[in-house]
């Protein structure tokens, strides 16, 4: 039997919610006893309602979080402790895509550097040779080289998604997980961000 990627079991997280300044705790079940298994080359869909704890569940399979409880396996094995240098290379080969491009890019910085920056944090070649890689890759996802200096403010919905995108696909991860990525745009750019995934990933 060909080991899953990716193997949750039984995952269940709860968060303490203050009502108010001097109000009561209040535990709010946000995911509550999940399993599920992913192959290689595997897409899972996940629906749910908003607030019904899917970015949670994202975040503990990509060892964002840590489950109250249950596993997580990530090829064939445990999911190392956060902050070590297991957890570290691990983090290396799964990316995580938010709904909100903006909120997940530094709009201080331009959209070139953002995309080189997870090879530039997991050393991923030399410095020349990550930055014409950040470069092939916003072609990848259907963006033009001239935009490389322009700033995520100066971009469309739409574009920073793409940004978003390469930046995620840049380890070239064997994991990535979409939390409504495109949910935000018009129907339009939806199908475009959705075939410049397919085409940045399978290169």
């Amino acid at each position: 039997m060909i080991p899953s990627l990716v193997t949750a079991k039984n995952l269940a997280r709860t968060y303490h919610l203050r009502r108010g300044l001097l109000g009561s705790s209040v535990a709010v079940r946000a995911v509550d006893g999940v399993s599920l298994r992913v192959q290689s080359g595997e897409t899972l869909g996940i629906v749910g309602e908003s607030g019904s704890g899917k970015s949670t569940l994202g975040r503990m399979v990509v060892g964002l979080e840590r489950p109250d409880e249950g596993s997580v396996e990530f090829d064939g094995a445990p999911m190392p402790e956060p902050l070590t240098a297991d957890w570290r290379r691990s983090r290396a080969r799964m990316q995580m895509i938010y709904q909100d491009p903006l909120g997940a890019l530094d709009r201080r910085l331009p959209i070139l550097d953002q995309v080189r920056e997870p090879a530039d944090i997991h050393q991923r070649g030399a410095a020349t040779e990550r930055a014409e890689a950040a470069l092939a890759m916003l072609g990848r996802v259907g963006l033009s080289r001239h935009l490389a200096g322009r700033y995520p403010h100066e971009l469309s919905g739409g574009q920073r998604q793409r940004v978003v995108l390469a930046r995620a696909l840049m380890t070239k991860p064997a994991l990535v997980v979409c939390d409504e990525p495109v949910s935000a745009l018009d129907v339009s750019i939806q199908a475009q961000v959705v075939c410049a995934r397919s085409a940045g990933a399978s290169r």
